[in-house]
């Protein structure tokens, strides 16, 4: 079974981009694991010139995407059962939980904004989830939906032939993965560690467990904090010996 998406777009242009290259775009183009689809809103304006814009109700700056266009666009698609998302600056943040779940779906329906943004009615209407990638504003969605386009696909089923890959990957843990290292076993003078080089399975498994604490503190402490409460969750509920 296919994992299906489509991209609603003004810009078609900007894609596939980063989507059609390595075991992504191998996963699309030869083993059809996943299929991309690109609609242009602008074909769905109804106007000559395609225009799919209007100014802002309550006046200000730059222009807003109209509703009506959006909608006709998003009804010339087969829903599918798919997610409804919309790459928004103001939306829920990305996170890999919420890709795993959406990785088990049939597919995404991803819409990607310009300008100041979508008209919000139809965003409440056809019950569109708005999504972020960062705290950081784009032009426009498109390279945002790449982002949450391949964090998901990769988790759809056959797209990674090794599953075990991404055990220890960031965030599947609740933890940032451990450091990677390879040949030669020194670079510029700075040595693999030595622990790696050493054969014991059980001591580079406690060294890639630290290696992942250490970084989750220092770098993310909200992710921190969390790994911390849910380890003492987890103690309370332990049977004592």
């Amino acid at each position: 079974m296919s994992f299906d998406v489509s991209i609603l777009t003004m810009a078609p242009e900007a894609f596939p981009g980063a989507l059609g290259v390595s075991v992504i775009g191998s996963a699309w183009r030869e083993q059809g694991l996943w299929s991309l689809e690109i609609v242009d809103i602008r074909d769905f304006s109804g106007h000559k010139r395609g225009f799919l814009d209007d100014t802002p109700a309550g006046g200000g700056p730059g222009q807003v995407m109209k509703a009506d266009v959006i909608a006709s666009a998003l009804d010339s698609l087969e829903p599918g059962g798919r997610p409804l998302l919309y790459m928004s600056a103001r939306g829920r943040p990305l996170t890999q939980a919420r890709v795993r779940e959406w990785s088990r779906a049939p597919g995404l329906i991803v819409l990607c904004g310009r300008f100041e943004g979508v008209d919000q009615r139809v965003l409440d209407a056809r019950g569109f989830e708005e999504i972020s990638v960062g705290d950081a504003v784009l032009a426009g969605g498109e390279a945002a939906a790449m982002v949450l386009v391949e964090a998901t696909v990769r988790l759809a089923p056959g797209v990674l032939g090794n599953a075990a890959s991404i055990e220890d990957e960031s965030f599947e843990n609740g933890l940032l993965e451990h450091p990677q290292y390879t040949r030669p076993q020194v670079f510029e003078g700075l040595e693999i560690p030595e622990v790696l080089r050493s054969g014991h399975h059980g001591e580079i498994a406690r060294w890639r467990q630290s290696q992942r604490e250490l970084a989750t503190r220092e770098r993310r402490p909200d992710l921190w904090s969390a790994h911390l409460a849910k380890s003492q969750l987890k103690g309370a509920k332990s049977p004592k010996e």
